[in-house]
């Protein structure tokens, strides 16, 4: 049986988020959204992933079409686990590699799953073939580790793009053992994103490169991130309730967040915002400043998500640049998110994200992935008057 029908997935047939909600996690989640203040988020029915990685977790995946979530792990596993409807949870396969695996994502279509790892190579688990352990197949290689990946399609065929820290982006025709085609970037690629048309892809020394797949060879246009200092994360976003164009949202280690358009036309519409700080008790000009370690926009309203080294998250919108709600701490960094693909559920990776050196990750250090029922008034834009 391949691996999807062992799973057992079955889609979920509520017709409102409403009605979603009332069978996620049971309907106390539900019944204390009403106790929620304006802004202040609740997390006490926040379920934690059963048996989640050992080591730190580098990123929280879940499939384009279920509700299946995969993590990628220093432990140098790949793992995929199957959420419930109660936010129960149960592991499901778990894929080695030869070293710490960076980065995990899925298939357009869900039925592929690919990691890249610190071992120089990208893998591929064919989820029809219902393998559940091993090693996976090699299906692309860098000069130095693969910190980023993403898939697309190209003529009705997969296809997967990896981002290395020796300065190259390589596609990959999974039919091939060569790539079909490689950009030379600016510096190392911390991070990548893509959504539609749009490839963005922070690299060191906050260099952002924009590629448009219809041309995907070259960069169509590189800048200077608008932050000051180094960037930790880039998510890409498409258009909004205000009918505005493309772009991306940057996240670096200054505690602050950019959203910048592609299309100079919208330039005026750029802005950043200070985020992930806490206040030093009786120094009035004086903050702790927390890098911005994951950026996850919800697939249904156009709003996001921003998470960081101070163990909170919050939901924004960038349309009325207000801040939806706030999280309290959750007991360590928050190193990677991600929302399920009906925006009913928030995954988050509470695991050390190494921003202070290899030194402060200790046994003691936590390692678990909350997931978080999504209310349906916690990720709605507000409202907005502005004309089309």
């Amino acid at each position: 049986m391949p691996l999807y029908g062992y799973m057992g997935y079955v889609p979920n047939t509520a017709s409102s988020t409403d009605e979603i909600m009332a069978g996620i996690f049971g309907a106390s989640a539900a019944s204390n959204a009403a106790a929620q203040s304006t802004t202040q988020g609740d997390i006490t029915n926040d379920r934690q992933l059963s048996d989640p990685p050992d080591d730190s977790i580098s990123a929280v995946k879940f499939s384009p079409n279920a509700n299946f979530l995969a993590l990628s792990s220093w432990n140098k596993q790949m793992s995929i686990y199957q959420i419930m409807d109660d936010g129960s949870s149960a592991g499901k396969a778990r894929y080695e590699f030869n070293g710490p695996v960076l980065s995990t994502q899925w298939s357009k279509d869900g039925t592929k799953l690919f990691g890249g790892a610190a071992d120089n190579t990208a893998r591929m688990v064919d989820l029809a073939a219902n393998i559940t352990s091993g090693p996976g197949t090699t299906v692309g290689g860098h000069d130095q580790p693969i910190r980023c990946i993403e898939t697309m399609e190209h003529n009705g065929s997969p296809m997967l793009i990896t981002g290395s820290w020796d300065r190259t982006i390589k596609y990959w025709d999974l039919r091939q053992q060569t790539p079909a085609a490689t950009v030379q970037c600016k510096d190392r690629v911390y991070s990548m994103s893509l959504r539609k048309q749009l490839l963005a892809v922070a690299c060191a020394d906050r260099w952002i490169e924009m590629i448009n797949l219809n041309d995907p060879g070259k960069s169509a246009r590189t800048i200077q991130s608008p932050l000051k200092w180094q960037t930790r994360v880039v998510s890409c976003f498409q258009g909004g309730q205000t009918g505005d164009g493309e772009g991306f949202a940057i996240g670096s280690i200054e505690g602050r967040c950019a959203i910048q358009y592609v299309d100079d036309k919208q330039s005026s519409n750029n802005f950043s915002f200070k985020c992930h700080r806490q206040n030093i008790q009786n120094q009035r000009d004086a903050a702790n400043v927390y890098p911005v370690n994951a950026i996850s926009f919800h697939p249904e309203h156009g709003t996001f998500s921003t998470a960081g080294s101070d163990g909170t998250f919050h939901f924004w919108d960038k349309d009325a640049k207000h801040r939806l709600k706030g999280y309290p701490e959750v007991g360590g960094t928050i190193s990677a998110t991600d929302f399920n693909h009906t925006g009913t559920i928030f995954a988050y990776a509470v695991s050390y994200d190494w921003s202070k050196g290899y030194a402060h990750n200790t046994p003691q250090y936590p390692n678990k992935v909350m997931l978080h029922p999504i209310q349906p008034d916690e990720c709605k834009p507000r409202p907005t008057n502005k004309k089309r």
